[in-house]
């Protein structure tokens, strides 16, 4: 079977891994657009504190948690995934009362999070944590690196088979792939999908979770002091979208894998499926403390933001900033001032360390609110729309969009992600 896979994130090079894995033919296009998700997303495995009134929601992630060490296995080689635990911490301790409930209401169902404790000196183990803050420690989240897990994933499907074209993908109406030499740039910085037409704001899907802030709007994104004006957010057009020089080149598929990020619903648009998905910006920072081994550290995760986690290296990754602004994959001032200014009030601690590196993500998300995961037509798979979820559920969406695509029965009922807005 010919399946052609559309987008080299981590969803797409999960679908190439378990496609190639049970013999398919597998063709990855990746059109490497500037504010890709996988390669800014800070690598955080705890699905347990999120979603509290969407079970759908939170069933995909938790299976997305629970397949990584079989993944660990399967590829055979590290990619930073450790199970370092996860602080959640607060000034007022009665603050973490809601979290605690609805970790010991899902631990019958979730035992892989351990047994969640108390922590009165959290910054015994995350050292430059405030000393005012109490915590929670729930030993089972894990830490990842998304682009080592995205290497990982193609390289392994390149060992079974897979072929990886670089350049832009389009779909003719009968489903047809066609490969442009040169990925065009989207409509214009700024340019976003709006609900129903209206100011540019996104509907938070993630409201009620644990370590989801609210999207902050335009004009807190783009700031507005020293005499610079809001980021502007404007309104496709039915339509608008990339332009290409060439016709393309026909690539040949007998199913087609749609995992485009936050370019989906573009890539979809000729099929006739209006799908509305949207970029939602983060910005991250990157730190160093020299000659501090930070590889085991906790991910400290504040009900709300910012997050801060150890990598090995000296390193403490910061954020991020959850912003509505369209395709602008831009580092900006307000952004990294609201980052630091949020981080250094929970960990006073990092006021020494060393600026290393700054990334920015537009993360992909579906306007109802869930994942988007389920077949457009006989032929098209689409499988995006994970949000601030890609490194948790990104590997298990892959291998649902896989299944699909073969014609399996997926291990999960997918009736709760499947498109609605045909």
């Amino acid at each position: 079977m010919r399946v052609v896979v559309i987008g080299g994130g981590i969803v797409g090079a999960a679908a190439a891994f378990y496609l190639t894995g049970r013999g398919a033919s597998v063709t990855v296009v990746d059109g490497g657009y500037q504010g890709e998700a996988t390669q800014a997303g800070a690598g955080i495995v705890c699905p347990w504190v999120d979603h509290p009134e969407d079970d759908a929601w939170y069933r995909l992630n938790r299976e997305g948690a629970r397949a990584y060490p079989g993944l660990v296995e399967a590829l055979g080689e590290d990619f930073g995934y450790a199970k370092v635990g996860a602080l959640l911490v607060a000034e007022d301790p009665a603050e973490l009362e809601p979290v605690r409930s609805l970790l010991h209401r899902r631990y019958a169902d979730a035992p892989e999070m351990g047994e969640v404790v108390d922590v009165s000196a959290p910054a015994e183990l995350f050292p430059p944590l405030s000393d005012t803050l109490s915590a929670l420690l729930v030993p089972g989240a894990a830490r990842v690196d998304g682009r080592s897990v995205r290497d990982a994933l193609l390289n392994a499907a390149v060992a079974q088979g897979a072929r990886i074209h670089a350049g832009a993908a389009t779909l003719t109406p009968d489903g047809e792939v066609r490969v442009h030499a040169a990925a065009g740039a989207p409509s214009g910085e700024g340019w976003t999908w709006t609900p129903g037409g209206g100011t540019g704001q996104a509907r938070n899907e993630e409201t009620g979770s644990w370590r989801q802030a609210a999207p902050r709007g335009p004009a807190a994104a783009g700031g507005s002091q020293a005499g610079h004006g809001p980021e502007v957010v404007r309104p496709v057009a039915a339509g608008a979208g990339r332009v290409f020089a060439d016709e393309g080149v026909p690539v040949e598929a007998d199913a087609v894998i749609v995992a485009g990020g936050a370019w989906t619903g573009e890539v979809c648009r000729p099929l006739g499926a209006e799908l509305p998905v949207f970029p939602r910006r983060g910005q991250i920072l990157h730190a160093t403390l020299e000659g501090v081994d930070t590889a085991w550290w906790p991910i400290v995760l504040p009900s709300d933001g910012p997050y801060l986690l150890g990598f090995p290296g000296s390193r403490v990754v910061i954020g991020a900033t959850v912003e509505d602004v369209g395709f602008a994959p831009r580092v900006t001032m307000g952004g990294l001032e609201e980052v630091l200014r949020a981080g250094l009030r929970i960990a006073p601690g990092l006021a020494g360390a060393t600026v290393t590196e700054t990334r920015v993500g537009l993360r992909p998300v579906y306007a109802p609110g869930r994942a988007l995961i389920g077949p457009l037509s006989s032929r098209v798979v689409v499988a995006t729309g994970l949000s601030a979820y890609g490194l948790t559920a990104g590997p298990y969406a892959g291998r649902l969009a896989a299944a699909l695509a073969l014609g399996e029965t997926p291990p999960i009922d997918l009736t709760p992600y499947a498109p609605t807005c045909l």
